[in-house]
């Protein structure tokens, strides 16, 4: 019987606020470069300020949504389960998500009252980004923002590795997981962040458990994870978490793994200019190939040219047209 979903959904939900940003800056106001910070309200209220908000400059965000995006803009059918606060970012942040096609838990009369996340995005001109994330209300993610009967109609369950740093989203994760496995929802997680394998490896293999259908993580996450100094190591000891998985390896394009043979996957040449979602985007194109008929290589090269144009721009979404173009040029 065909599912309604193809791809549900449960990660972080933050707004995301992408600016341009030169190194004095980062020093000025003391930013640690290239990193993911988890910063507090007054902190983060500080920055935005000193760089001046425009909404042009917004999009709903958090990794697994930045992913499910992707997956609707090239023709899946998605949800997504999250938290936002009924502020004006909450209802900036549900009005996005409808717009990209996507259903949601979330309603305007349903949203609690808080302060909903906001990741702020500062871009380099060397293409590196660094991150300072409050979390607001999102960090309160739990069984409650999990529709059971949309999950159980989906094809696959997708896991956002960034909810492993509170007991309430860890929770959610490993209950998620238990649905879909009872229900014939095949099981995809992505590790997120080196980060969060590092200092939360115990939890993280919780999630895992016997194994996941489909693992994305990159080549630092899957050493870390399996505590090998080697990719090509890591990638034999992965096959022991994940039926498949896919390993991103930036410019290097990605190698992934089948269930029975590794398939490398050639990267597309361009210029870098902002890396941020090139790994969501990924995980949205490939999740898209496996649920609409397509090989895994197929799928593969679709993920890794939809990255390599994210990254040649600024911000983590493809244009209608971008992924149109994507389209033809594989496959017709």
């Amino acid at each position: 019987m065909k599912k309604t979903y193809d791809v549900f959904g449960i990660g972080n939900a933050l707004v995301d606020i992408v600016f341009d940003a030169d190194n004095s800056f980062l020093e000025k106001y003391k930013v640690e470069k290239g990193l993911m910070t988890l910063v507090d309200e007054a902190r983060q209220h500080e920055l935005i300020e000193a760089l001046h908000l425009d909404e042009n400059m917004m999009q709903c965000g958090g990794s697994a949504a930045n992913t499910i995006i992707g997956t609707s803009q090239f023709g899946g059918k998605c949800y997504y389960a999250c938290k936002v606060a009924n502020d004006k970012f909450g209802h900036f942040y549900l009005e996005d998500l409808r717009k990209n096609g996507v259903d949601t838990n979330l309603t305007d009369a349903t949203a609690p009252e808080g302060i909903t996340g906001k990741c702020l995005v500062m871009v380099t001109d060397d293409a590196d980004r660094t991150m300072n994330t409050f979390l607001g209300i999102t960090s309160n993610f739990s069984n409650a923002e999990i529709d059971e009967r949309a999950l159980k109609d989906s094809q696959y369950l997708y896991i956002e590795g960034y909810l492993v740093t509170s007991e309430t989203g860890l929770e959610a994760m490993k209950h998620a997981k238990k649905i879909a496995e009872e229900n014939g929802v095949k099981v995809a997680l992505t590790f997120s962040d080196p980060s969060m394998v590092k200092y939360f490896k115990t939890q993280m293999e919780e999630v895992v458990g016997a194994s996941v259908d489909l693992l994305f993580c990159n080549e630092e996450e899957a050493m870390l994870f399996t505590g090998k100094n080697n990719i090509l190591h890591a990638r034999e000891e992965l096959k022991k978490a994940a039926k498949k998985f896919a390993i991103t390896q930036g410019k290097n394009g990605a190698m992934i793994y089948d269930g029975d043979t590794f398939i490398d996957i050639e990267p597309y040449k361009v210029n870098a200019v902002d890396t941020v979602g090139a790994g969501d985007m990924f995980s949205g194109a490939f999740l898209y190939g496996i649920t609409h008929g397509h090989s895994i290589a197929e799928a593969g090269k679709m993920a890794s040219l939809a990255s390599s144009k994210v990254v040649s721009q600024y911000g983590p979404r493809l244009e209608w047209h971008q992924v149109k173009e994507i389209m033809n040029h594989l496959f017709e």
